[in-house]
C-alpha cells in the first residue's frame, strides 16, 4: 500500500481506510484508485477484519477523480482510469466484509459514487452530496450506476441533470447514505454500527453479502430460488449450527468462521 494515498488501520475487527490526499480534496486520482484496489483485494483476505470503514483526510471525503487526470490524455489513458475505479467499485461488493463509508464535507461525482457503492454510509450534519459533472461538460454517468440502484431512477436523474447538491438529511431521505449524525459524532456511530455487524459470525455475514447483491437485479422467482437455495447450504455451516444451538440454549454464540 502506498502511505502517499491511504492510510489503514485495524483497530479490534475493525479496518479504516483513510484517503490520504486533503490537498487535493481527497480526489481519485489514477494512483489513489490503484492503491485503493490493491488494499481491498488484501483485506478480502484478512480473518481478522470483519467490518471496513473507508473516510476520508482533512476537510472533505472527496471531490471525485483528479480532474487534471482527465484533460489532453490519450483515449487509452481515460479507459485506463475508469477502469480502475470500476473495479474499486465492483471490488466493494465482491469484498467479503462490509464496507462503511463515513462521510463529511463533501462527496461530489466519483466520491458520491464511491459513497453509493458502500454497503452503508453514514454522514455527519453539512454534508453535501452530488454529481455536478454536467455543469462542466461531462456527464456523470459511472457514477450514475451505483447511484440510481441506490436512490432510484426520478431522483438519480435530478442529481445528474441538473447537479445540485443535496444536503445529508435529503441523503438519508433518499436513501444514498443510513443515518445522519452530529459531526462530534460521526466517528462512534460509524465505528458503533461496525462493531455491531462485527458480533455476527464473518462467514454468515459474507453468505449474506454476497446473496443480497446477486439475487437484488434478479426476478422476484429467481431470487427467492436462488435465497432458497443459499439459506439450505448456509443452515449446514458450523456456525449457523452454533447459533441455533445458542439461540436455543439461551446463550452467546460462538463463533468459527466456517
Amino acid at each position: 500500500m502506498n502511505d502517499e494515498f491511504l492510510k489503514f488501520d485495524v483497530a479490534g475487527a475493525i479496518g479504516t481506510i483513510t484517503l490520504n490526499r486533503p490537498e487535493k480534496r481527497n480526489a481519485l486520482s489514477l494512483e489513489l484508485l490503484e492503491a485503493l484496489r490493491d488494499l481491498l483485494t488484501s483485506i478480502g483476505q484478512k480473518d481478522d477484519v470483519r467490518v471496513v470503514i473507508i473516510k476520508g483526510e482533512g476537510k472533505v471525503f472527496s471531490a471525485g477523480h483528479d480532474i487534471s487526470q482527465l484533460v489532453n490524455r490519450e483515449m487509452t489513458d481515460y479507459k485506463t482510469i475508469f477502469d480502475t475505479c470500476i473495479e474499486v467499485m465492483e471490488k466493494i461488493q465482491r469484498l467479503p466484509q462490509p464496507v462503511i463509508a463515513q462521510v463529511h464535507g463533501v462527496a461530489t461525482a466519483a466520491g458520491c459514487q464511491l459513497v453509493a457503492a458502500c454497503d452503508l454510509a453514514v454522514a455527519e450534519e453539512g454534508t453535501l452530496f452530488g454529481t455536478p459533472g454536467v455543469k462542466i461538460g461531462l456527464f456523470c454517468t459511472t457514477p450514475g450506476v451505483p447511484l440510481v440502484r441506490a436512490i432510484g431512477r426520478k431522483r438519480a436523474l435530478e442529481m445528474l441533470l441538473t447537479g445540485r447538491m443535496i444536503s445529508a438529511r435529503e441523503a438519508e431521505q433518499y436513501g444514498l447514505i443510513n443515518k445522519v449524525v452530529p459531526a462530534d459524532q460521526l466517528a462512534a456511530e460509524t465505528r458503533a454500527l461496525a462493531e455491531r455487524i462485527a458480533e455476527a459470525s464473518p462467514l454468515t455475514v459474507s453468505i449474506g453479502k454476497e446473496a443480497f447483491y446477486t439475487q437484488v437485479n434478479l426476478a422476484d422467482f429467481q431470487a427467492y430460488d436462488y435465497a432458497k437455495q443459499v439459506i439450505v447450504t448456509n443452515l449446514f455451516a458450523e456456525d449457523a449450527k452454533e447459533g441455533l444451538s445458542a439461540f436455543l440454549e439461551k446463550r452467546r454464540p460462538t463463533w468459527k468462521g466456517r
